[in-house]
């Protein structure tokens, strides 16, 4: 028990880690072996571990911590970010991790952890011990990506749970993404919203001068869908009736 209270101070930790608590390589694989087998610690995947508490025999980190020291660089992101910051219509038992750094997918206690690459450079923000995209970057890059993360009734709910965003800080985000198609998308599906959101005209008309010359569908199953011309988009008519009755006539993935 010599180091375990340091080890539930740092809840998720290295080898290095431990060879920097321990003093030695040598004494931190020994730690490594008498913890396990006395149920101190876990390993989620090779050179990663995890306090574990003795009076509930769960982790003591939360998965989003965990997600958070997966890699230097590593960022809750996408849905995960929106569970983080209360703004989630459900938990998934997903978590979703942005890294320059390649990984498999991977369980542990009971939860998938998914590689999202990084498209730019974006800074993150870091809170109770866990690094997560800030809440314009996880809008934009949820609205980016609804198709492969969460689905598009799933980020809707999302965005109506949220009171206010920065439509500078959206600006930003958008213009690193440089996509002229997540303009189309984010103006679309943000205006449903803009009272909610309190975002103001000069938003959506910064939106529109970068909206490409071409014709695009707002995803891949597009049953019903009609031609938005402020958007150039094929879109639903009125997005909120999927949040109404669900996304059977627009099934999002």
């Amino acid at each position: 028990m010599k180091h375990y209270e340091k080890l539930v101070e740092l809840g998720c930790f290295s080898r290095s880690d431990l060879a920097t608590i321990t003093g030695s390589e040598a004494a931190a694989n020994s730690l490594i072996y008498g913890y396990r087998q006395k149920g101190y610690i876990e390993r989620i995947r090779r050179n990663l571990y995890v306090a574990i508490s003795i009076e509930t025999k769960q982790p003591i980190p939360t998965r989003y911590q965990i997600a958070s020291r997966l890699f230097e660089d590593a960022c809750v992101s996408h849905h995960s970010a929106f569970e983080y910051y209360g703004y989630a219509n459900q938990v998934f038992y997903e978590v979703y991790v942005t890294t320059l750094n390649r990984f498999q997918s991977f369980e542990y206690d009971g939860a998938t952890y998914h590689r999202i690459a990084p498209r730019y450079e974006a800074s993150t923000e870091l809170s109770r011990g866990v690094r997560v995209s800030g809440l314009e970057r996880t809008v934009i890059d949820s609205i980016n990506d609804f198709e492969k993360v969460g689905g598009l009734e799933e980020t809707l709910r999302c965005l109506m749970l949220i009171p206010s965003l920065n439509p500078d800080k959206l600006l930003s985000i958008l213009a690193a993404h440089n996509s002229g198609f997540l303009y189309q998308k984010s103006g679309y599906l943000l205006e449903s919203l803009r009272d909610n959101l309190n975002l103001p005209e000069s938003f959506f008309t910064e939106c529109r001068k970068h909206i490409s010359g071409g014709k695009n569908y707002l995803m891949k199953a597009h049953n019903n869908f009609v031609w938005h011309e402020r958007w150039r988009l094929y879109a639903p008519a009125d997005i909120r009736v999927i949040t109404n009755k669900g996304v059977t006539d627009y099934d999002a993935i």
